[in-house]
């Protein structure tokens, strides 16, 4: 047998597999196996939990960002004005421009735009409004406000009305059909000052577009009245431009400038949103170290198994060496021992953490039932649910740190079984 047994034998497989089962009384550590096994499960499961989560939340973040704004905010000093010494950002030839910047390779949109801040009221209701007056046509080509999450009205009657989030109509207690009062401070200049300019519009649309802090504050106006309202007659205050790669939005930059000219500059979704995703970024890396510890410690119960199961096997070890068997076949005895505990674990790791990232909606609205609606507040973490997304680079990252970890230290402790002098494991026997 000795020097003829091939790796991985039939009856190395077979001896390893009778020791994993063994009980205490027959001096196997079943207790310790099943906590090695759970143990493994449960920190991978975690990993790739986390990972789907993290990944899951990063893209619903990035999506409702990119559905629902521009991916590049084109804006232009063009003139000084009057008596102030500053710049206008009013864009007059708006039309030309949006043209222009539309025949740049890898733009697929561009929206003029007219902005302002003002006051919403309802009754005694008051809140802020980011009014974005637009065309029609162009609202239509905004993913997360023409096919929102949820929606009441008809966004056909837009040019009738105004368009409002879902979280501002409930702030101020309006639904589809209300009118509601749209007051601006900056309004007309009389011998006892600046009179606030006041309008009133029906609400003919209100939609959900997945961040909590668009729907609270946005709404949308026909580019014509809002002209009107903030006295921007034949001009534009920014122009949005959609690209196909948001991604790689630097690579657009150079053209899109040179296509403004002078006294032009640009606001990317990733100046918004830079700050954030730079934060997702180390939170996403400071998890996965933290959540390798975890797989680490949960291996380790595997060390401590497999040396209580050689120091209780000892006479076995030595009958085995006595009849022939090599320190190989010892080594991958032990090692199938522990290599089978992680690699089951990991198994099982794996297949809670997919059904996991798969039924999470489920998952999270049971626990979300128990806490009353309290266990995810949008309006601090911005979105309306936990998001999940299975990528199989996570997976495959998940089974690879565990069974890199399980296996290598597993090799410890199976040495030692195999460099055992049978004569010692025998004398006291």
């Amino acid at each position: 047998m000795a020097g003829k047994t091939a790796p991985f034998a039939k009856f190395e497989w077979m001896i390893a597999w009778r020791y994993i089962r063994a009980k205490r009384a027959e001096g196997g550590v079943s207790i310790m196996t099943w906590i090695s096994l759970i143990g493994v499960t449960l920190a991978v499961f975690a990993l790739i939990a986390t990972l789907s989560v993290r990944s899951g939340f990063r893209a619903e973040f990035v999506d409702t960002i990119l559905g629902s704004n521009a991916h590049v905010a084109v804006y232009r000093q063009s003139e000084v004005v009057e008596g102030s010494g500053r710049y206008s950002q009013l864009i007059r030839d708006y039309d030309t421009l949006a043209a222009d910047l539309a025949t740049i390779p890898g733009v697929t949109r561009t929206a003029p735009l007219v902005r302002g801040q003002v006051m919403g009221n309802f009754g005694e209701n008051n809140a802020a409004v980011d009014v974005y007056g637009i065309s029609f046509e162009n609202l239509l080509t905004i993913p997360r406000i023409a096919n929102p999450q949820e929606s009441s009205g008809d966004i056909n009657a837009f040019e009738d009305g105004i368009a409002i989030g879902s979280a501002l109509a409930k702030d101020l207690g309006v639904a589809v059909g209300d009118r509601i009062k749209i007051i601006s401070p900056n309004g007309a200049r009389t011998a006892l000052g600046t009179t606030p300019r006041v309008n009133v519009y029906d609400v003919v649309y209100i939609f959900t577009a997945g961040r909590y802090d668009i729907d609270k504050i946005r709404a949308y106006l026909p580019i014509a009245e809002a002209q009107l309202f903030f006295n921007r007659d034949g001009v534009a205050t920014e122009i949005e431009v959609m690209v196909e790669d948001p991604d790689e939005i630097e690579k657009y930059l150079p053209q899109v400038m040179a296509t403004i000219g002078v006294g032009g500059y640009v606001w990317t979704w990733r100046d918004s949103a830079g700050a954030f995703l730079r934060a997702l970024e180390v939170e996403d890396n400071v998890m996965f170290v933290i959540l390798s510890i975890l797989v680490l410690i949960a291996s380790m119960n595997i060390i401590s198994g497999l040396i209580m199961l050689v120091k209780n096997k000892g006479r076995d070890i030595g009958i085995l060496r006595t009849m022939g068997l090599t320190e190989g076949s010892i080594l991958r005895i032990f090692f199938i021992c522990g290599a089978g505990i992680g690699t089951a674990g990991t198994i099982f790791g794996v297949i809670l953490g997919c059904l996991f990232a798969l039924y999470i909606d489920q998952i999270f609205g049971f626990f979300n039932s128990i806490g009353n609606g309290g266990v995810w507040d949008p309006s601090i973490r911005g979105i309306y649910k936990l998001p999940a997304e299975l990528q199989l680079k996570d997976v495959i990252s998940a089974v690879t740190l565990s069974l890199s970890l399980s296996w290598i230290i597993t090799i410890f402790p199976a040495r030692r079984a195999a460099r055992m002098n049978p004569v010692e494991a025998l004398r006291y026997e």
